[in-house]
């Protein structure tokens, strides 16, 4: 496990419990020498998890779309940073540097791209580790509407969607890490998760 890309609120949220939680994940990072791989803004919690990351000595890869760079105030002191031309190159390059996905709160843009990220994996477009970081229950009304698509048989039986979910932003790498050396052993090819 090399990087981790985390998505998240460009704001803080109401709660100050969702700001710790980035804190205590960008440590974490640091702590187990995971690079962070982020939207590049130093607003919110995108700013709270990444200056953690430094700040603990670790490493931060910040990528942002050239429209985005003053609205979400662009963290410059990142160890790479990356402008992109748009939002898809923006997220093709954040899929590529990234070894797992993790999302904590957020808004519109960080459910689009976890559930882009469920998607691919349900599609067997990648096999890579996807915590739904459920911080102070803020992901349940989310998790509950998957129930209810899988109740309704929209997410059929064989095509479930592979993803973890963590209560604790300490649990988060632990977490992580455990899918990933579960699916080490797997005899597929990288880029493939058996459904």
């Amino acid at each position: 496990m090399r990087s981790i890309c985390v998505y998240c609120g460009s704001g803080p949220g109401r709660s100050p419990i969702y700001a710790e939680a980035a804190r205590t994940l960008g440590r974490s990072l640091a702590k187990n020498d995971i690079a962070l791989v982020y939207g590049g803004g130093g607003l919110g919690l995108m700013g709270e998890v990444a200056r953690a990351t430094l700040e603990a000595g670790g490493k931060v890869t910040g990528i942002i779309p050239d429209f985005l760079t003053v609205r979400e105030h662009m963290l410059k002191e990142v160890t790479d940073l990356v402008v992109t031309a748009d939002m898809h190159e923006r997220k093709k390059l954040m899929f590529e540097r990234s070894d797992a996905f993790v999302a904590l709160p957020g808004g519109i843009g960080t459910l689009e791209e976890l559930v882009e990220q469920m998607t691919w994996a349900q599609l067997g477009q990648h096999n890579k580790p996807i915590v739904v970081a459920n911080i102070d229950g803020f992901w349940t009304p989310f998790l509950e509407l998957l129930t209810h698509m899988q109740s309704e048989a929209f997410i059929r039986a064989g095509l479930e969607v592979p993803f973890s979910v963590a209560v604790d932003a300490a649990d988060i790498v632990p977490r992580v890490q455990q899918i990933a050396a579960q699916r080490s052993g797997e005899k597929e090819p990288a880029t493939l998760i058996k459904f």
